[in-house]
């Protein structure tokens, strides 16, 4: 039984999206799957990039299109009062309500719904306490080892190549984003393709523009 672990942070639509999705993407397959919250803020400032919402026409594409694509599935998205927010609350409780900063399915999805359904602002002081009331979460939110432990998933992830959010590492190979939950799939399934031309695109040659 492989372990299957998903970096996600939720002020990703992307990382709700699959969320929601990956209970039947693996249906029928012997894994055990680990969620961690990671910064995907620091993920951006590691490799010098911007955000998709901080981006002018990625921006609007990005809203059309996880509505879109929640319709398609036929889950509730709303987008919430503003976006993108500061996500650190919500990370560092997903991380208290574990042990081991592994929240479970339950956690995850509790704040992910906050978020994504009713459109309300996700960063909300009250709804923030309230949310952590009904999670009763095993440590404090503001303890040091919560957020030292939310800084390394965030640095585990980066140094396992993850770049994205959602992203799901399985052995060495990082599947990134909920198109690529079908190639995931392939993947456990023991699919050959993956013998030879996983790592033969990789080592095409970068070109130069000229």
């Amino acid at each position: 039984m492989k372990t299957i672990v998903c970096y996600l942070d939720f002020i990703s639509p992307y990382a709700y999206l699959a969320f929601q999705a990956l209970p039947k993407s693996l249906m029928g397959v012997s894994h055990r799957m680990a969620y961690k919250p990671v910064l995907f803020a620091a993920m951006l400032k590691h490799h010098g990039q911007l955000g998709p919402a901080e981006i002018a026409g990625k921006r609007e594409w990005t809203y059309r299109q996880v509505l879109w694509q929640a319709k398609q599935l036929g889950v509730p998205l709303d987008m919430p009062q503003s976006h993108p927010f500061n996500p650190l609350a919500l990370l560092r409780l997903a991380v208290a309500c574990s042990a081991e900063g592994e929240p479970n399915r339950l956690v995850c999805e509790t704040i992910f719904k906050h978020v994504w359904q009713g459109g309300a602002a996700a960063d909300d002081v009250a709804r923030l306490q309230a949310l952590a009331q009904q999670l009763a979460p095993q440590r404090s939110v503001d303890a040091s080892d919560v957020k030292d432990q939310l800084k390394t998933n965030t640095e585990e992830a980066i140094a396992r190549g993850v770049f994205g959010v959602p992203s799901f590492c399985v052995d060495d190979k990082v599947f990134w984003g909920l198109d690529a939950l079908p190639m995931l799939r392939a993947y456990l399934d023991g699919d050959q393709w993956f013998d030879a031309a996983w790592d033969t695109a990789a080592s095409i040659q970068q070109g130069v523009k000229r």
